[in-house]
C-alpha cells in the first residue's frame, strides 16, 4: 500500500532552519504532484507549497515564499522541505501529500497523506 513518511521535525529557535523529508513508497512517485501542508490545533490544514511532476512547476503560499524551498528526488522517491528564517507562527504539524493531479493545490485534491511531523519554533 501507499505510504508517505515524514521526518526531520523538531524544536528550533526563531531564525533557525530545518529540513523535512518525506519518503514515499507503494506509488509511482515520478508521476505524482507532491506538496507540503501545515496544521495547528483548531485550524484547517494550510497549503504551503506544491511541486508538480510535470516540469517541476512549483507554487508557494505567501506565508512561506522566499523562506521555504521544496525539492524532490525521483530516484529516492523523496520530497524535501528546506525551511529557513523560521518564525514562531511556523509552529505546527507538517504533512506531505501526493496527488495524481498535476495542478493540485487544495487538500481535497490529494490522494495520500503522511502521518505528520511536529515543528516547534520557540526560544
Amino acid at each position: 500500500q501507499v505510504q508517505l513518511v515524514e521526518s526531520g521535525g523538531g524544536l528550533v529557535q526563531p531564525g533557525g532552519s530545518l529540513r523535512l523529508s518525506c519518503a514515499a513508497s507503494g506509488l509511482r512517485f515520478s508521476i505524482y504532484t507532491m506538496a507540503w501542508f501545515r496544521q495547528v490545533p483548531g485550524a484547517v490544514r494550510e497549503f504551503l507549497v506544491t511541486k508538480s511532476y510535470r516540469a517541476g512547476r512549483t507554487r508557494y503560499s505567501d506565508s512561506v515564499r522566499g523562506r521555504f524551498t521544496i525539492s524532490r528526488d525521483n530516484g529516492k522517491n523523496t520530497v524535501y522541505l528546506e525551511m529557513n528564517s523560521l518564525k514562531p507562527e511556523d509552529t505546527g504539524v507538517y504533512y506531505c501529500a501526493a496527488s495524481g493531479r498535476d495542478r493540485a493545490i487544495d487538500s481535497y485534491e490529494f490522494d495520500y497523506w503522511g502521518q505528520g511531523t511536529q515543528v516547534t519554533v520557540s526560544s
